[in-house]
């Protein structure tokens, strides 16, 4: 029967979006455990810099995750997986009456069709103690103006991963959904406004400081290797969704 294992030593772990932020510092923590890595973005560029991060040596792949043929492609070449973390994709706010649909399209295209891509040709390679990691934000908990888009994709993460741990059992299927993360990816969203937004944040939450990238890491680590976790999205936000 398999058990809580200690650490991810020669665990195959795939970083869909790992190039920074969330996904970098995901990959870094599992290569700290002894995983061999497999990072994949968009960006060759930032993937050779993640990589150089890393200390080199890791594999990495370029294609988008919401092309469902270059996924099929990617999964059918490797061997037994371990775990599969799903980072790709920002935020997507925007009022409905100003709302650009065409980019509300790539935004559900990115975060709901790259999962069940992911899921189903990820799966055939998962080993039964493995583990599938989706992402998605605690806004969906709360309405509010310019989020009837991005709250639609978390509510649709959460019955997906419900749906899928029981589908794709053994493999486990869980979700993360967090608040503001001080990414390189937040920082480009705020610009000049980031520390204005950062001073606010450890003002008024109830941990007093701000969520760092790490901080979502180590709970993506710990899903992976709990065995005893499926089916259930976890919030990392610092209590920002209680206020």
């Amino acid at each position: 029967m398999e058990r809580f294992e200690e650490t991810l030593h020669e665990k195959q772990v795939i970083v869909l979006g790992g190039s920074s932020g969330i996904g970098l510092e995901t990959a870094r923590l599992a290569h700290a455990q002894g995983a061999r890595l497999v990072l994949v973005a968009r960006d060759e560029h930032k993937l050779e810099t993640a990589s150089h991060v890393l200390g080199g040596l890791i594999q990495t792949a370029v294609f988008d995750v919401a092309d469902e043929g270059a996924v099929k492609t990617f999964f059918e070449h490797l061997g037994s997986i371990d775990h599969v973390v799903l980072a790709a994709g920002g935020p997507f706010y925007a009022p409905f009456a100003q709302m650009n649909f065409s980019e509300a399209r790539h935004y559900l295209n990115s975060h709901i069709w790259s999962a069940l891509y992911v899921a189903r040709y990820a799966a055939p390679h998962i080993v039964p103690a493995g583990s599938l990691i989706f992402f998605s934000g605690t806004q969906m908990r709360r309405p509010a103006l310019g989020l009837s888009v991005g709250s639609a994709v978390g509510h649709a993460k959460e019955t997906l991963t419900e749906n899928l741990a029981l589908e794709l059992a053994p493999i486990r299927v869980n979700t993360i959904a967090c608040g503001f993360v001080d990414t390189p990816l937040s920082a480009a969203l705020l610009g000049e406004g980031l520390q204005a937004r950062r001073e606010e944040l450890e003002r008024t939450l109830p941990i007093h400081r701000v969520v760092q990238p790490e901080d979502v890491a180590k709970l993506a680590v710990h899903l992976m290797l709990n065995t005893a976790i499926t089916g259930s999205t976890y919030a990392i936000d610092g209590g920002q969704s209680l206020l």
